[in-house]
């Protein structure tokens, strides 16, 4: 059978509105990953591959960050960017495969959300351990792991926060959430919303974005010949993760999304 081309499948998996999505489109997709997904793309609607199978690829790839950070220097930092770049390839190309089949399902829909948990997860109790020193010569010191661990668990919290409202409304019998719904009521908590917003220091504990940070710090600490800038950025994580997961609960009490 014939592959697609590239212009042929656009307007199909890419339809209006999915490059858009406020909170459901990652910008390392919107600026390059969806264009490199379409040429995997075409290579994938014919065959008997299934969206879930692309989903399970896509998991393993995410959680392999977590073994590839454990690699001492700039080579685990790499491959631990490429674990995640891989994690994100497949994310965007299981949902475009599903478009062109038409194979939904509401499995493949939460399969995707357990794939983020452990991808953001893995990446961050990597770094910890990473951090932690596990092959030095001297002490292991374990403070570092538990940090990282402890950024891991603050990560999955603040999208736990954000599938429990789809849950407690669903259980009150309320329909989903609209994006309005997400302003606070305060005009103050609005602001201040708005700001943390325009900083975006909250995604630094994405997978995505933390790989990228780790191979930067990899190279610092390779300039030191030490883990200074491992242990540091460890600790400014975890101390992001634990502040955004108090901020964003509060962020969903103060609006009307459970409402």
């Amino acid at each position: 059978m014939q592959k697609p081309s590239i212009a042929e499948l656009r307007p199909v998996v890419h339809p209006p509105g999915v490059k858009d999505r406020r909170s459901g489109e990652h910008w390392a997709g919107r600026l390059y990953m969806r264009e490199i997904s379409l040429r995997i793309d075409r290579h994938l609607v014919n065959t008997k591959v299934t969206p879930n199978q692309l989903t399970y690829v896509m998991t393993v790839a995410g959680v392999l960050a977590a073994p590839a950070l454990l690699i001492p220097g700039i080579p685990g930092a790499l491959l631990g960017v490429l674990a995640v770049q891989l994690y994100l390839l497949f994310d965007c190309v299981d949902g475009e495969v599903a478009r062109w089949k038409k194979q939904y399902s509401l499995g493949g829909v939460y399969l995707d959300r357990v794939a983020a948990y452990l991808c953001d997860a893995a990446v961050l109790v990597g770094f910890g351990l990473r951090a932690a020193d596990l092959w030095g010569p001297g002490r292991i010191d374990w403070l570092w792991a538990f940090l990282g661990t402890l950024a891991a668990l603050g990560a999955i919290l603040i999208k736990a926060e954000t599938d429990l409202v789809g849950v407690a409304r669903h259980q009150g019998g309320l329909p989903p959430v609209k994006e309005a719904a997400s302003e606070p009521r305060s005009s103050g908590m609005a602001f201040a919303r708005r700001a943390a917003g325009a900083l975006k220091f909250h995604r630094l504990i994405l997978g995505i974005e933390a790989s990228l940070v780790i191979l930067v710090v990899a190279v610092l600490d390779t300039v030191r010949d030490d883990l200074f800038f491992s242990r540091l950025a460890v600790a400014v994580l975890a101390g992001i993760a634990l502040l955004q997961t108090v901020l964003h609960l509060v962020s969903i009490l103060a609006s009307s999304r459970l409402k």
